[in-house]
């Protein structure tokens, strides 16, 4: 007899609108406790959606979400009491040191002064900015914010995470180092972890991935088990010559694609890796392997026979596999910011309802 064991996360039939635009579906899934989830699909695909309304800020249309089976509808403060949020767009006071920012934030859930010093400590500790206490926000790096931002959602003894996009504008080694914190906190502390982002290449290290387009779950599982159900290693080769881009497109017509000197195949292994080395390895130029993970389609090479790659994109980025292709326009449209009059952020006087 299995051991039975309430889910830190729990949604169920969650839909969510924006007028006529539909940014969350139906949505239902579990998240184990200690388990590292992530979200991955391209922007606008209803994540951000999906975590505000875990953490309070929306309401669903229809549906319910709880958080360790608490639900967030019925019992908003109850439920916010085990979140640790770091949001995607910039959440810390530049204006006061680290100290003060992590100090602030315990005040608010009332942690009590002794242990909210102690827990100061401890996060800046574990985040490597202790030597930094006393410097203002606005004198450090994005990498280094964003380290801050993980240790103020912990001050108040958070059981589960929430990472919003933590790792865009971060440099590769600023990524590396944020992740090897997350994997820390899980192991120290059993902390549930939900991350969002559109980075494939960010998720092979999660417990399972849920991929979402469209307000709609479109697969979900461990990484190696998508892998083998919708992976598709590509082989990006640039020959020496356009006439043997030619030969290779007319060898291999219904796996290839041609543009100039480029040619696009789908690959079906290490045997097929090594055979055609043997036939063309003398008149490429270049080569890459690229893996793309393509739920509900039956063809990369379609879509990335083509350079679709934009400016400061990476390679594995989700939003340049198919699920781009068939989005014209993406997601739910971000709140207008509030107006602003010189000298205050209230509307003047005469406008009253």
């Amino acid at each position: 007899m299995t051991k039975s064991f309430v889910p830190a996360v729990q949604i169920e039939g969650v839909t969510k609108r924006y007028g006529r635009i539909l940014a969350l579906d139906n949505v239902s899934f579990e998240v184990r406790p200690n388990e590292l989830f992530a979200l991955l699909g391209p922007n606008g695909a209803g994540k951000t959606t999906l975590l505000h309304i875990l953490c309070t800020i929306l309401r669903p249309d229809s549906g319910t979400a709880r958080i360790n089976g608490v639900d967030v509808i019925r019992n908003p403060l109850e439920a916010r009491r085990d979140l640790g949020v770091v949001f995607q767009e910039p959440s810390l006071d530049d204006r006061l040191t680290l100290y003060e920012n992590l100090n602030f934030h315990g005040l608010v859930f009332g942690v009590p002064a002794a242990q909210r010093r102690k827990r100061i400590d401890e996060m800046l500790a574990l985040v490597e900015l202790s030597e930094w206490r006393e410097r203002l926000v606005r004198t450090l790096s994005s990498g280094m914010k964003r380290r801050l931002e993980i240790a103020r959602a912990l001050v108040h003894h958070s059981r589960i995470l929430f990472l919003d996009e933590p790792t865009v504008g971060l440099d590769a080694q600023s990524r590396e180092r944020l992740w090897q914190y997350v994997h820390r906190l899980r192991s120290e502390r059993n902390l549930t972890v939900i991350v969002t982002t559109h980075y494939i290449e960010e998720v092979e290290g999660c417990d399972r991935v849920c991929i979402i387009d469209h307000g709609r779950i479109l697969a979900q599982e461990t990484p190696a088990a998508l892998k083998a159900a919708h992976g598709q290693e590509l082989i990006r080769v640039v020959a020496r010559e356009p006439s043997t881009a030619e030969e290779i497109a007319a060898a291999y017509p219904d796996i290839a694609v041609r543009n100039d000197s480029e040619v696009v195949l789908k690959s079906s292994g290490d045997a097929f890796m090594e055979a055609f080395l043997a036939r063309y390895g003398g008149r490429i130029r270049r080569l890459a392997l690229e893996e793309h993970c393509v739920p509900g389609r039956h063809d990369a090479t379609e879509e990335v026979g083509r350079p679709q790659r934009r400016k400061g994109s990476r390679p594995q980025e989700v939003i340049r596999a198919p699920l781009r292709a068939r989005r014209c326009w993406s997601g739910a449209p971000r709140p207008r910011s509030p107006r602003r009059w010189p000298g205050r952020n209230r509307p003047p006087q005469c406008d009253r309802r």
